[in-house]
């Protein structure tokens, strides 16, 4: 079975993209489950699966989080990878949704975890919000401020990859990608066109889809007076190559192949050029450096 992609919310696991995308894990109310049923669920997905990515966003509460540290820490396992990227919940589901994707080729764990910081960077992400006064996810000046109580104005707001933001006016555009995507829009309660009408031409979008904005879109926006948007890269072919024509490294703790520095499993990263590689030894869990026996981990 392939890697398991998990979302901390139904709304957050987006239909597949294509017929090689495989279904999403939910772990939808997992600080309101008892821990042991948690656990268990946890359990059966790295037993099914063998290795899971859990992704989720920064405005998810923090129960969540905890229990999400906990269930991770009572299995003891290099199994799990927590993932939580610089993005809006919109963002995080297309980019949960790419991991999904990838899920079907012949990439290794580590790779495909490690892969969700990769195709982060390809991400444009942001919304249309009636209010600002509450947003504290992108640096918004006092004039901003001050405008977002006027009636009827409405801010555009670019949060990934660089923040910005503009009140809507004749000629008001974003940043957006040099390379073509499609583009996700979520509706919230705010009303307009702009995004569809005015931004997706802008930017040249190859195709366009509607949804619902994430429950987790107002936490993170400050008001759920939005429409969120999203463009990214929607074919596997692209997402694969991106991820492949990348250096492959292999972990010096945990000894799982990963791209870039750090290890989305273990969270290792590597040691100082002049430092010797620390003597990996078997123990009845598996491979485990001397440094982990020592110290129990």
């Amino acid at each position: 079975m392939p890697t398991a992609i998990a979302v901390t919310g139904a709304d957050l696991a987006l239909p597949p993209q294509d017929e090689r995308t495989v279904p999403a894990a939910v772990l939808d109310g997992l600080d309101r489950r008892p821990l042991d049923q948690a656990v268990a669920d946890v359990q059966t997905l790295l037993d099914q699966h063998g290795h899971l990515v859990v992704l989720y966003s920064r405005a998810v509460p923090a129960a969540v989080e905890q229990r999400l540290h906990t269930v991770r820490s009572l299995l003891e396992s290099d199994r799990i990878a927590l993932f939580r990227p610089e993005l809006p919940p919109l963002g995080l589901a297309v980019l949960a949704r790419q991991l999904r994707q990838l899920a079907s080729c012949d990439l290794s764990p580590g790779v495909l975890a490690s892969a969700g910081r990769l195709l982060t960077h390809y991400i444009h992400a942001g919304a249309l919000l009636a209010s600002v006064a509450r947003l504290d996810r992108v640096p918004v000046g006092l004039t901003s401020h001050a405008r977002s109580w006027m009636p009827g104005s409405q801010f555009a707001v670019l949060a990934h990859p660089q923040p910005q933001l503009v009140k809507i006016g004749p000629d008001t555009l974003l940043d957006g990608p040099e390379f073509g995507t499609w583009m996700l829009v979520g509706r919230g309660r705010l009303q307009s066109d702009w995004v569809t009408g005015t931004l997706a031409p802008a930017w040249r979008t190859q195709g366009l889809r509607e949804t619902e904005a994430p429950a987790e879109s107002a936490a993170w926006w400050g008001t759920d007076k939005l429409i969120e948007f999203c463009a990214y890269l929607p074919d596997l072919s692209v997402l694969y190559q991106l991820v492949t024509s990348v250096r492959q490294t292999v972990c010096h703790w945990c000894g799982i192949d990963v791209i870039g520095d750090l290890c989305v499993f273990c969270s290792a990263t590597p040691p100082p050029a002049h430092e010797p590689r620390p003597t990996r030894a078997l123990t009845a869990g598996g491979p485990r450096t001397h440094r982990a026996l020592t110290t129990g981990g």
